[in-house]
């Protein structure tokens, strides 16, 4: 009999994402063949893009589109396990394929979107194709057309993990460029101090009131801080109260001005924002498996 040690047993779950006994237990059946013991588990369990789709995807890409002229454009976010396959060709193909259908095909939904034909089969049978062949989940989390009112400058950073599209009406190429290289270096969660989330003013508020309380000021005193505290915060994390970060003289609104130009819109893509990654602990999941053996 082949002795199945643990590292053949971790080995094989990686493979297969199978749960550890029974993996153990088609080692066991297979005296130790790996390749037989994957098989011994397909036909149990089925296949990679079934097991995977229950994984947390919290990798993936930002990818975009934009027409030639400019004025319409697509921004997506697709995620997958591993950075290692957001770098994999064929995932980043299926990524840039999606983008351009978001452009031409305008549909209303991530379900929309699924059922929209890439290259003679739907883009949801691509994708099952594609976790098939790599292993991992693969999700279409979100994405956004715009139909531009000027022109659309991209920017994608750190490997695609950051994405920006921002429609520039007026100017030149080049503000369009630094607009959206400012965006995804200072992420603002806005245009305008009106389009602030109120929850998040509000956050910031109690906040203030709670450190300018422990003042000891009177209470005018108190209300101005936090007032001040609040309109800075607006000024931080507003696109037109932002400093440009190529040159500290200047706020984006200013910048706009001088170039007499404008930002009806922009988005901001951060692959994972808001999502939880999973954190395997194989030990801990080896040591629950021991104790229900025994019992």
């Amino acid at each position: 009999m082949a002795d199945i040690t643990a590292g053949m047993v971790k080995e094989l779950r990686e493979k297969t994402d199978a749960p550890m006994m029974e993996c153990k237990k088609a080692l066991t059946e297979a005296a130790g063949d790996m390749s037989k013991a994957e098989e011994i588990l397909r036909v149990k369990l089925g296949n990679k893009a079934t097991k995977a789709a229950s994984r947390v995807a919290a990798e993936g890409v930002v990818a975009t589109h934009v027409s030639a002229d400019g004025k319409l454009g697509a921004i997506l976010e697709i995620n997958c396990e591993t950075d290692f396959v957001a770098k994999n060709a064929d995932f980043l193909a299926f990524s840039s394929a999606a983008a351009a259908l978001v452009a031409s095909k305008n549909p209303a939904d991530v379900a929309a979107l699924s059922v929209l034909d890439l290259n003679g089969a739907s883009v949801e049978e691509a994708r099952k194709t594609l976790v098939g062949k790599i292993g991992e989940n693969v999700s279409l989390r979100r994405f956004v057309r715009v139909p531009a009112q000027g022109k659309l400058a991209t920017y994608i950073h750190g490997g695609a993990k950051i994405g920006v599209m921002v429609d520039v009406v007026g100017g030149d190429e080049a503000l369009g460029k630094d607009l959206a290289m400012h965006i995804a270096a200072a992420k603002p969660v806005s245009l305008s101090k009106e389009q602030v989330p109120a929850a998040l003013i509000q956050k910031e508020r109690d906040i203030a009131t709670a450190k300018a309380a422990e003042s000891g000021k009177p209470a005018e005193i108190v209300a101005k801080m936090v007032e001040g505290t609040v309109q800075k915060y607006l000024k931080e994390v507003t696109l037109m109260g932002q400093i440009f970060v190529k040159n500290d003289k200047l706020t984006i609104e200013q910048l706009l001005k001088a170039n007499s130009a404008s930002v009806p819109s922009f988005t901001l893509y951060i692959v994972g924002d808001g999502m939880e990654k999973k954190k395997d602990d194989f030990a801990a999941e080896v040591m629950a498996a021991v104790s229900a053996a025994n019992k």
